[in-house]
């Protein structure tokens, strides 16, 4: 890493929900963000979930977020390195962002390495034990034949049906605040003491949980859960020697924390 600058991470936006209005609120302070942050930061990580729905037809991406897609443009032509993961919910992502922004799209946790410390990263959805209905759906949406299938119906059909049921979930799981289910019960936690049986990672950077963590492993090892920009507005910084959790709006109250 280059001296004096940092590492970002963010995820959960869901932009496009639950109205227009209220996302471009979000987006536009999403912007306000990196626009604060473009001369600290060497790189920064989308850790899924950017978009409440996204589905790249072979001519046609879905409407909207020019704002937000134009600041990583010149956050990306400014020579800032840009990662993207997949969530659950932007889980369709195809070619368009590494030709139009030169950012990597991961479907998986991958690990990376600065200055010693040795970070896995990843959305988080389908990690760990239990919930075994979202796994199986996780297969269809991933399986290349269903896709191909729902890629046949035009635009305008397709991203009504995912716009509905996006809404339907969102209704469904936004409504409460999240709360910390205990150490035996975050699932994500459970996988991250599970890899660390199998070799040493400094950090587990997660998203998909929509609650700020920062949750001491082992005396080396820390599993951090991103939180949301919904409710919480949090993100994480690496600045070559430790990684912080932070609220942007002063929510730290809110984060969780063990450490």
């Amino acid at each position: 890493m280059q001296a004096g600058k940092n590492i970002y991470f963010l995820s959960d936006f869901h932009l496009g929900v639950p109205t227009h209005e209220e996302s471009l609120k979000r987006e536009r302070l999403l912007v306000q963000f990196l626009d604060e942050i473009k001369d600290k930061a060497e790189a920064i990580f989308i850790v899924g979930d950017l978009f409440d729905f996204w589905y790249e037809y072979r001519h046609v991406v879905p409407k909207g977020f020019v704002r937000i897609l134009g600041k990583l443009a010149e956050l990306s032509d400014k020579g800032i390195q840009l990662y993207f993961f997949v969530g659950n919910h932007d889980m369709w992502m195809k070619d368009y962002l590494q030709q139009e922004l030169n950012m990597p799209v991961y479907f998986e946790p991958k690990t990376f390495e600065w200055n010693g410390k040795r970070f896995l990263i990843g959305h988080g959805d389908g990690l760990g034990p239990g919930d075994h209905g979202y796994k199986r759906l996780k297969k269809i949406f991933r399986n290349p034949v269903c896709q191909w299938l729902f890629g046949i119906l035009p635009p305008v059909v397709g991203m009504g049906v995912a716009n509905y049921m996006s809404r339907k979930s969102r209704a469904k799981t936004g409504t409460t605040e999240e709360t910390f289910l205990g150490a035996d019960k975050e699932w994500l936690i459970t996988f991250s003491r599970e890899q660390l049986q199998q070799e040493h990672f400094d950090f587990f950077i997660f998203g998909h949980r929509h609650l700020p963590i920062d949750f001491r492993l082992t005396a080396s090892s820390r599993y951090i859960n991103l939180g949301d920009w919904i409710t919480f507005f949090t993100y994480a910084v690496f600045d070559g020697k430790d990684v912080q959790l932070l609220s942007y709006l002063n929510r730290d109250e809110k984060i969780i924390r063990n450490v």
